[in-house]
């Protein structure tokens, strides 16, 4: 059976403030008033405040794909007033997120699994507070809503179209950090590899990541390009001409030593299209594994603010069917990509959407 998508109803917003029960076991709402509840529905400003992760706010990825969101949000319901304060380092997620609780933002939106516990945190110190969270689930804070992405689908028609693409029978992975946001890209392009070898008798190797033993390559780091080069020359040196790097602002090393490659090496993006979120590398993005953060975090900032509902189960889960996650057009490659592989990478989302593909990974979201 797939899983259910879209929203069900399980918090409530009380006049002049949000009240939030589990309806799942029948509790009596709290009828105490929220510091950052202030209603929109008479065009009061809703104030939308977002901690990013430590990549910042122009990481080119997750945190610039938050952003969009926010502003996005501000250009379609007036009254949203966005703002943001980047973290420096881990240990200022939990001070950022409470100062926004002293600020009393309507809405606090912290940016990437690592802030999870800190957000778990904070949001049961301020249970009449609303916050939202992108790639992680906070359990027992029905105040937090969750906006997690089904990127293994989207990676593993990655992985194919790299190993249709790849001359050297070579393609490479490789990630900021191993933790399950990014390790599930990994998987998923590594088992679109595979299926590529079994659809079309090939041995197509991946460097960087290993399935099973949820064992390779990462950087340590979201914001170091020269690690992001030197593990890119060092596939490059094995032979990879087809890189997806996992890993931020880490990732431009990468598409820095594919340009100097001569069209030797390109490189698949992640989160946002690299052709729009890092324009000058474009001639070397074969195509972009796209986490629709940007329209997820619109959609929950424009719901509150419009004083409707935030459904803290299920959440958001971004999927190929809905189009939370999708491959980026493949722009500067459009004519490289041969015809034929275009319409097996087509067919294959088909098939995924339909459920007669199954793309698994141990760290996709539950």
């Amino acid at each position: 059976m797939r899983p259910v998508r879209g929203k069900r109803i399980v918090a409530i917003l009380a006049a002049g403030g949000l009240t939030l029960a589990a309806a799942a076991c029948g509790d009596a709402p709290d009828e105490t008033p929220s510091a950052g509840s202030s209603s929109a529905a008479s065009g009061a400003a809703y104030k939308a405040c977002m901690v990013t992760d430590t990549g910042g706010i122009d990481d080119r990825s997750f945190n610039a794909s938050a952003w969009a969101g926010m502003e996005g949000a501000k250009a379609q319901q007036s009254n949203v007033e966005p703002e943001y304060t980047a973290s420096s380092d881990e240990a200022a997620y939990e001070p950022n997120l409470r100062g926004y609780v002293t600020k009393k933002c309507n809405f606090i939106l912290a940016v990437g699994g690592l802030m999870g516990p800190a957000t778990t945190k904070i949001a049961k110190e301020s249970p009449n507070q609303q916050f939202g969270i992108v790639d992680s689930a906070v359990e027992g804070a029905p105040n937090v809503y969750p906006m997690q992405f089904a990127t293994q689908e989207a990676a593993f028609l990655a992985g194919y179209l790299a190993a249709g693409f790849s001359k050297t029978q070579k393609v490479a992975t490789y990630g900021g950090l191993k933790i399950p946001p990014v390790t599930v890209f990994m998987d998923g392009f590594y088992d679109g590899v595979q299926h590529y070898n079994k659809t079309k008798s090939k041995t197509v190797a991946v460097l960087g990541w290993d399935k099973a033993k949820q064992n390779g390559t990462f950087a340590e780091t979201f914001t170091d390009q020269n690690k992001g080069k030197a593990i890119t020359n060092t596939f490059a040196a094995q032979g990879a001409d087809v890189i997806m790097p996992v890993a931020g602002g880490t990732g431009l090393g990468t598409a820095d030593v594919a340009r100097a490659s001569g069209g030797k090496t390109s490189v698949i993006w992640v989160d946002q299209d690299g052709c729009q979120s890092a324009q000058q590398y474009c001639d070397v993005f074969l195509t972009t594994v796209v986490k629709n953060i940007k329209d997820a975090v619109q959609q929950a900032v424009v719901t509150g603010a419009a004083n409707q509902p935030l459904n803290a189960t299920p959440g958001y889960l971004g999927t190929l069917e809905n189009n939370g996650v999708s491959l980026a057009p493949y722009n500067s490659f459009e004519s490289k990509v041969d015809a034929a592989l275009k319409g097996e990478v087509d067919k294959l989302k088909a098939d995924i959407v339909a459920g007669t593909v199954k793309v698994e990974s141990a760290n996709a979201p539950k």
